[in-house]
This record gives structure tokens, C-alpha cells and sequence, in this order.
């Protein structure tokens, strides 16, 4: 059997293994079955990636629907892009695993949560590895599923199950959109294999700015937004944080938010001949990412400010597609699943130990009894907040170089969203580990660092935090850029056109980045450390600051303009509509019809003088009638 085909197949054994007997299968055995399965798929793409010659391979499991001309095979395809998001979704998945070891460890539903994390795992590979949008769009749809599964995981909590139907929603808006552009791709080039329909488009004589192609790709985008939560349909994503915590990492770092960017590079041949797209897709990244960025500097929730962090990031990410920096977005990717991981991780470090606190106005002075969770924290927060040398810097800062050369404006607003990254993020940092501690007693009491199955993911995220930049050093540094070198195949077709800008220059725009976040840092030491100020209660905040904190009362304009005239509607089909048409119309004939024949089988009362009376007088009726048409005819 195919390495390829493994690598899908482990998680789904543990899926079956730990689904079926998740009240039999004992907690450690649990949790090894399925970090194995994880871990195996892992090796797998490991000896891929080392074994890869450059040449795609396509590996054809059967045929699954064919209809006329159309020809919709189940098939993987192997190439830089799927072997890079196999490794990080099987090598960040594994560590996910690991962690939840612990963290789940007194959960009374363990086994069925590594289930569903092995039933995710699955989907998500099978959404990468597809050959085709079809294969795509099934793991498409079933990281939705498992979305709504995790996030809802503890549904004893009504608001828990409120956000996993919010986000299992929210996902289908975006998903139709995502199925109308295959719809439109079937339609326009009779197939939905990646090689074939790329080759029509190259072959084809499409230009730039074909209208085929705008509409096609506008909808593919529509379906990335709903995955990668973009305005406007971010907002699910918050409310994920409802979710056990381990299910927060794997959802915003490594795999499910991804899925609308891989969607974007797999397609970035048709992309590439949309420009009108790729302003909508670049401007629609830049709001977001300054929306979200914005929001995360006064929420107090541990989590919330993370999820509103991967917001924004996936709005840089977006905004690099959208000036065709394909691979730089890539490694933007990459390098946030490393550290993104580590943050969710850590947070739910700092959770463990504070039972289940996450406000961080109750935190503080953690340092000393988190010291692994600190320090781990600590590398990611400079990591995220792009100050060098850490991963996010050379990712992050590659991004903003390609859009200086785009549009000068949109670089400074992308500047200026980094700077609310470093603030907030440090803001977080400060208000957690440092000051004193402003929790109670006997959370005080607890305190103490979490366990080597906790701990030693933190460690190894850490590190990747730390040196993952330089799996894609620019030359600037004496680097070879090797992820872009790497990927070019996949963008050789797309003529990809970047303005090269000066190397003093590049300098200088990584000096304005660095010393941006630098000082964003040095404000927020200085307001939550030196003066040590504490985040108003809620309730207290007033102005700007209140709106902002209110998240610009986003879900509450939706719930005005869609949830509750739905509700009205529904409330006048079923008050109205179903008590007049249905009721009075459908029930009313029945009801006349089972009345009359209530009452004509009174007639039938077994006396045969009467049945002979009722026959007489039937036949003088009809000769009566016959006679009456005979006269007047």
C-alpha cells in the first residue's frame, strides 16, 4: 500500500478504534492509539518529503462518479504543497495529541475526544491530498462537522453548543460559495482535477481579467472566507474558543483556518489571471486583519485574545495572496502554526493551573510557578509580534515587502496592524506572568506547572518558534530562500511578477517594522508593568474603548439584520401560514370529509326494506333526470 495512502488511513483507524469503544478502551490506551495514529501519519510524510524528486505523483484509488463526459475520480496528489501542509498538520497534530493527554486527563469524555481529533486529522489530510475540488470540498466539509463536534465537545453548556452551531452555520454560508465555483469550474472546463482543469485555463486563452475566471475564483473565495474567518464571516471564530483548549490549537494553527489559503495557492494559476479578485482578496485580508487586531487590545479572556490574533494573522496571510506572494503567505502559514500552537498551548497551561480561570485581570506574577509555560510563552509572543529573530518576524516582514511594492497605503496599514499585534500580545504577556498575583487563594494555592505531556509540546513548538524563520531566509541574510524555492514549481505558470526592491530599502522597511513593534512592546511594559495597570471590570468601560471592547457590536448588528427577521419570518409561517393553508385549508377538507362520511354511514343501518326503498327511489331519480334531458333536448 502507498505511503500516501497511509498517511489518511492511521488517523481514521484511530478514529474507528477509539469511536467504537471510546467507554471500553481504557484513558492511557486511548490517548496512545490515537498520538500513535497521528504520530505514524507523521513518519509517513516525513519519508515523502525526504524521498520527494520534485515530479508530482497522483495516486488513483478508483473511480467514484461518472456522468456523460464528466469523470470525478477518488485520487491523492502528491507535490511541494501538499507534502508542506502534510507536515504541518501530521508534526503539529502529533504534538496537539500529546498535550491533550494531559490536559483531558480528568475529562470523563476522553476516548471520544481523541476520536474526534483522529476523525479531523482524517478529514483535513483528505482535503489537502485530493487531487481534485471534489476530494477537496469532502475534507472541506468534514473539518465543519468535526468543528462542530469539538467546539460543542462539553454540550452540557448551552452557550458551548450555541457556538458550535454559530460556527458549523457560518461555515455553510461560506461553503456554498465554495460549491458554486466548482459548479462554474465543472461547467467551464468539464472536469475538477487540479492538472487537467490548470492546463485548460494555461491552454485556453484566458487573459487577465477574464470574467470566467473573476466569478469563479471571487466564489472560491467566498467559501475561503467562511473557513479562514474573513470579514464578514470572522466571527464564528471567537466563539470557537468554547471548545476544549487543545481543540482551539489545532483548529486556529494548523489546520482548519488554513484551508482557505492552501484553497487559494492550489488555485493560484486561476487567482493569478483574476487581479480584480486578488484587490478584493488583499483588501478584505487588510480589513480584517486591522478589525480583529483592533478588538484583541481590550479583551480580557485568555483565548479570545488569541482567537482574535488569528484573525488578524490570517488577514496578513490573505493579503499576501492578494499581491500574488503565494510561498510568502505559505510561510506566514507555517511559521503561525508553530507559534500559534504554542500560544493556545500555553494559554491552556496557564488554564490548568489557575482551574479553569481565564480571565487574565485574575492572573499574574506566574512566572515563578510557570516557569516552562512562561518562557515558551514568552519566545512566541516575540515571535508573533515579528521581532527578529524569531519565525514570525522573517515570515510576517516578507509579506509587507511584497505589499510595499503593490501599494504603498496598504503597507502602512499593514505596519500599523503589527504594531496592535505586539501591543496586545505583550499586553496579554504582561497581565499573565507578570505584577503580583490577583487571583484567589486557593487558586494560589493550585498553582504549580503542568505535566511533561503538556509541557514537553511547549518545549518543542518553542524551539520551531524560534528557528522556524530560517527555513526561509532571504538572501538579504545570506539565506536561499529554500520554501520558495521549493515551491516555485507550483507557481510557474501563473507569471508571477514582483518589482524588485532595492536592498537598502528592504533594510529600512524592516528597521520601521522592528522598531514599531519594539515600541508597541516598550508602551505596553510600561503601562501594565512600571505603572501596573489593571483592565477596567466589565461594564466600566466607556467610549471607544467600550465599543471596541463590545467587538464594534458586530454580532449583535448581525443578529439585527439576519437572525431575528428569520425569526420573524419562521414566526409568521408558522403562526400564520401553517394555521391558515394548513390548518384551515388541508386539515379543513379532511376534517369535512371525514365529518360527512361520519355521518353517511348512518345510512348503512342492515334493514333491506330500506335499501330497496333507497334503490327505487335512485331509479325513479335517473328516469326523472333521462326524461327531463330527452324533453329539453
Amino acid at each position: 500500500m502507498s505511503l500516501i495512502t497511509l498517511i489518511p488511513l492511521f488517523p481514521l483507524i484511530g478514529f474507528l478504534i477509539n469511536g467504537i469503544g471510546f467507554r471500553h478502551v481504557p484513558k492511557s490506551l486511548a490517548g496512545l492509539i490515537s498520538s500513535g495514529a497521528a504520530f505514524a501519519s507523521f513518519a509517513c510524510a516525513l519519508t515523502l518529503y525526504l524521498g520527494f524528486d520534485g515530479q508530482p505523483q497522483i495516486v488513483h484509488l478508483f473511480d467514484w462518479i461518472t456522468v456523460g463526459t464528466l469523470n470525478i475520480s477518488m485520487s491523492f496528489q502528491l507535490d511541494q504543497l501538499s507534502l508542506l501542509m502534510l507536515l504541518i498538520i501530521t508534526g503539529v497534530g502529533t504534538l496537539i495529541h500529546i498535550y491533550s493527554i494531559g490536559y483531558m486527563s480528568h475529562d470523563e469524555g476522553f476516548g471520544k475526544f481523541f476520536a474526534f481529533l483522529n476523525l479531523f486529522l482524517f478529514f483535513m489530510l483528505l482535503l489537502v491530498l485530493g487531487s481534485n475540488y471534489v476530494v477537496m470540498f469532502i475534507g472541506w466539509e468534514g473539518v465543519g462537522l468535526c468543528s462542530y463536534l469539538l467546539i460543542g465537545f462539553w454540550n452540557k453548556n448551552s452557550n458551548y453548543g450555541d457556538a458550535a452551531r454559530k460556527a458549523f452555520i457560518m461555515n455553510r454560508i461560506g461553503d456554498l460559495g465554495f460549491l458554486l465555483g466548482i459548479f462554474l469550474i465543472i461547467s467551464n472546463f468539464g472536469s475538477v482535477e487540479y492538472a487537467e482543469v490548470f492546463s485548460k485555463v494555461v491552454d485556453g486563452g484566458y487573459s487577465s481579467g477574464d470574467k470566467t475566471l473573476f466569478y469563479i475564483t471571487l466564489l472560491l473565495f467566498v467559501g475561503a472566507m467562511g473557513k479562514s474567518a474573513q470579514i464578514p464571516l470572522y466571527t464564528w471564530l471567537p466563539d470557537a474558543m468554547a471548545g476544549p483548549t487543545p481543540v482551539s490549537a489545532l483548529i486556529h494553527a494548523a489546520t482548519m483556518v488554513t484551508a482557505g489559503i492552501y484553497m487559494i495557492i492550489r488555485s493560484n494559476i486561476m487567482y493569478s489571471l483574476a487581479p480584480e479578485t486578488l484587490d478584493i482578496v488583499a483588501w478584505v485580508g487588510l480589513a480584517t486583519a486591522l478589525l480583529a487586531a483592533s478588538i484583541g487590545l481590550f479583551q480580557n479572556d485568555i483565548k479570545k485574545v488569541l482567537a482574535y490574533s488569528t484573525v488578524s494573522q490570517l488577514g496578513y496571510m490573505f493579503m499576501g495572496l492578494g499581491v500574488m506572494a503565494y510561498s510568502s503567505s505559505f510561510f506566514h502559514v507555517m511559521t503561525h502554526a508553530f507559534f500559534k500552537a504554542l500560544l493556545f498551548l500555553g494559554a491552556g497551561s496557564v488554564i490548568h493551573a489557575m482551574s479553569d480561570e481565564q480571565d487574565i485581570r485574575s492572573m499574574g506574577g506566574l512566572r515563578k510557578k510557570l516557569p516552562i509555560t512562561f518562557i515558551t510563552f514568552l519566545i512566541a509572543t516575540i515571535a508573533i509580534s515579528g521581532i527578529p529573530p524569531f519565525a514570525g518576524f522573517f515570515s510576517k516582514d516578507e509579506i509587507l515587502a511584497h505589499v510595499f511594492e503593490h501599494n504603498k497605503l496598504m503597507w502602512a496599514f499593514g505596519v500599523f496592524g503589527s504594531i496592535m499585534t505586539s501591543f496586545y500580545m505583550f499586553r496579554l504577556l504582561f497581565l499573565t506572568f507578570f505584577g503580583e498575583f490577583r487571583g484567589t487563594e486557593e487558586q494560589e494555592h493550585h498553582l504549580h506547572e503542568s505535566p511533561i505531556a503538556m509541557t514537553a509540546p511547549l518545549m518543542i513548538l518553542a524551539v520551531l518558534s524560534a528557528i522556524g524563520g530560517f527555513f526561509n531566509l532571504p538572501h538579504i541574510f545570506g539565506g536561499h530562500a529554500s520554501l520558495a524555492e521549493f515551491m516555485a514549481p507550483l507557481f510557474a505558470q501563473s507569471n508571477i511578477e514582483h518589482v524588485a526592491v532595492d536592498e537598502s530599502l528592504e533594510i529600512t522597511l524592516m528597521i520601521v517594522s522592528v522598531v514599531a513593534a519594539l515600541l508597541s512592546a516598550g508602551v505596553a511594559y510600561f503601562v501594565y508593568v512600571v505603572k501596573k495597570n489593571v483592565p477596567l471590570a466589565d461594564g466600566q468601560e466607556s467610549g471607544l474603548q467600550k465599543v471596541i471592547y463590545n467587538k464594534y457590536y458586530i454580532d449583535e448588528l448581525y443578529n439585527t439584520l439576519f437572525v431575528k427577521p428569520i425569526s420573524a419570518l419562521s414566526n409568521f409561517f408558522s403562526g400564520v401560514i401553517e394555521f391558515l393553508v394548513i390548518d384551515l385549508i388541508v386539515e379543513g377538507v379532511g376534517k369535512t370529509v371525514k365529518n360527512l362520511s361520519s355521518e353517511a354511514r348512518l345510512l348503512q343501518n342492515g334493514t333491506t326494506g330500506y335499501y330497496i326503498f333507497a334503490m327505487v327511489l335512485s331509479i325513479a331519480v335517473i328516469l326523472v333526470w333521462s326524461l327531463k334531458s330527452f324533453l329539453l333536448g
